[in-house]
């Protein structure tokens, strides 16, 4: 079938998402609905979509497949139950939850209604990845004792709703910490987080462990149960003398491979593989990655709306970023 999709929120991301299924040519573009009625016309318009209100779309308007949430963070659970409960399969912007109760409550919810839940983990569709994993999958690193993470953004978000700590359940560490922290679980195959420290900072405050802000710088450790251990580093608005510093580097016996954006652009990545004091270049830009994830979604729903078990890795991340926010 080629699934009919309605989407929810039609901000920078939630066009983007909106684009990238409509040119893959995988789904109907059905309905589309946001807060700000400017950009949801404009994206009905240009797709012939039907123009709704939000709550239309959510809980009343029939003949969807599918539907795709790029609404503000604390928006997304109820949104996504209500989707799931109503038979609709779920594509939803990251965080899923602001915390793993929330999240957990979601991913049970898609388990019971036996509905398609992705998560808008889009780092992972990085080509730059792909050889990383088979270096992995080879042995080629040996075994891997270390990972260096890192992204710095210059700009910070620029809604309000990110640095209010209840709309957006966190700072730089939820909005892009995230991404690497379920990288690295996702690239060593999902080892336990054993143990959690975390150090949060606001305009260079230290802050305390309930703090009535979202942080915007934050290092973390954390302590794998394959002995691994991770350091985490990421921020909004560092003096960091480009636009943004993006980095997963992966330390192992035999070598280490590094996944880093190229010229301080948010869109290009490049990979490589090191031993001792030689680098190879594995790949490199350009690559269109921004709306595979969205895409693989469809690709899946067309062909099985059912409950896809490996969404439960999302409530595991959210477990480790309740713990970096000592929650």
């Amino acid at each position: 079938m080629t699934p009919r999709l309605g989407f929810l929120g039609l901000g920078w991301i939630g066009r983007n998402r909106l684009e990238a299924i409509a040119a893959s040519g995988a789904a109907t573009v059905v309905a589309v609905a946001d807060a700000d009625g400017a950009p949801a016309a404009e994206a009905a318009a240009a797709h012939g979509a039907e123009l709704l209100s939000p709550d239309d779309l959510l809980l009343s308007y029939q003949g969807l497949d599918g539907l795709v949430i790029a609404t503000p963070s604390a928006l997304h659970a109820e949104q996504a139950t209500t989707a799931l409960e109503r038979g609709l399969a779920v594509f939803c912007q990251k965080p899923l939850a602001r915390n793993a109760q929330e999240c957990g409550a979601v991913v049970e919810t898609a388990r019971r209604s036996d509905r398609l839940l992705g998560v808008d983990l889009s780092y992972r569709h990085l080509a730059a990845l792909e050889p990383v994993r088979q270096l992995l999958d080879a042995g080629a690193l040996g075994e891997v004792y270390a990972a260096d993470l890192v992204f710095h953004n210059a700009y910070g978000p620029d809604k309000a709703w990110f640095r209010d700590p209840v709309l957006s359940g966190g700072g730089c560490v939820i909005d892009l910490g995230i991404h690497l922290v379920d990288l690295v679980l996702h690239l060593l195959d999902r080892p336990k987080v054993e143990a959690i420290t975390s150090r949060l900072y606001s305009r260079g405050r230290l802050l305390d462990p309930d703090p009535s802000v979202v942080e915007d710088y934050a290092t973390v450790l954390l302590d794998l149960s394959t002995g691994t251990t991770v350091s985490l580093t990421c921020s909004w608005f560092l003096h960091a003398g480009l636009d943004a510093e993006i980095a997963l580097v992966l330390h192992g016996t035999h070598g280490s491979v590094s996944v880093h954006n190229v010229d301080g652009s948010f869109y290009d990545f490049a990979s490589h593989h090191r031993t001792s004091t030689t680098s190879r270049m594995l790949t490199g830009p350009p690559d269109a990655w921004g709306g595979r994830a969205a895409v693989a979604w469809v690709e899946r729903l067309a062909h099985d709306p059912g409950f896809d078990p490996a969404v439960a890795d999302m409530v595991a991340v959210t477990e480790t970023l309740d713990g970096i926010y000592r929650r």
